[in-house]
């Protein structure tokens, strides 16, 4: 319990949430459409936890300050590294702020996350998801399915760009396993058993605030 003083008057107490008493920063990574923003929004329902995505901030560079280089086109581990010194820079103040934040998007590396949790370790909790077992085939498939429409930007995209999209990010999760398991990270891999791979995650990440 909190207590709340007024002047001349008895302490009020009150009950103090506790997420608001915590610093944990969630880090969730990977690959485009692995199921990222997904967690992110189940700790957002489940655990009332705020999260930011690094494609608002990959846009607001593109759109806003293009001559910084970082825009759209370039692949995921491009984007992390010329957005790194900024991540990290965002980060240190959040950790300081007193809040639990969730943070998901490809602009962050395996070895970036490696050494915030090396400096941080008792504030940082990190995921990678990604699919380096499903045929490109079945992939594209899903992404037509589960479309958001008018906001994914894919729905615009021809057949052809989507499969050599899909063919780029199983590669890429390729990698990025690779890289977790160099440096002792998490990866869940979501190319067959999606909604449990993400769950698994979701829960790897919070399951000290059942």
């Amino acid at each position: 319990m909190g207590e709340l003083r007024a002047a001349g008057n008895d302490a009020v107490e009150f009950p103090v949430l506790n997420w608001l008493l915590s610093d944990m920063l969630y880090l969730v990574s990977g690959t485009s459409r692995s199921g990222k923003t997904l967690i992110a929004k189940k700790i957002l329902a489940d655990k009332q936890i705020p999260y930011l995505s690094l494609d608002w901030l990959m846009m607001g560079f593109n759109d806003g300050i293009p001559e910084y280089g970082i825009h759209h086109l370039l692949w995921p581990n491009e984007i992390a590294e010329k957005m790194g010194p900024f991540l990290l820079g965002m980060i240190d103040s959040m950790l300081v702020d007193g809040m639990d934040y969730v943070i998901e998007g490809e602009a962050m590396l395996p070895q970036l996350i490696a050494d915030l949790i090396e400096k941080h370790p008792d504030k940082v909790k990190a995921v990678f998801v990604g699919y380096t077992e499903i045929n490109v085939k079945d992939k594209v498939a899903l992404v037509k399915k589960h479309s958001d429409g008018e906001n994914d930007w894919l729905t615009n995209e021809s057949d052809e760009y989507i499969r050599d999209h899909i063919e780029n990010m199983i590669a890429y999760s390729k990698m990025i396993k690779n890289e977790c398991e160099k440096h002792g990270l998490s990866y869940f891999d979501t190319s067959e058993d999606f909604l449990g791979a993400i769950e698994a995650a979701t829960d790897f990440l919070v399951v000290d605030l059942n």
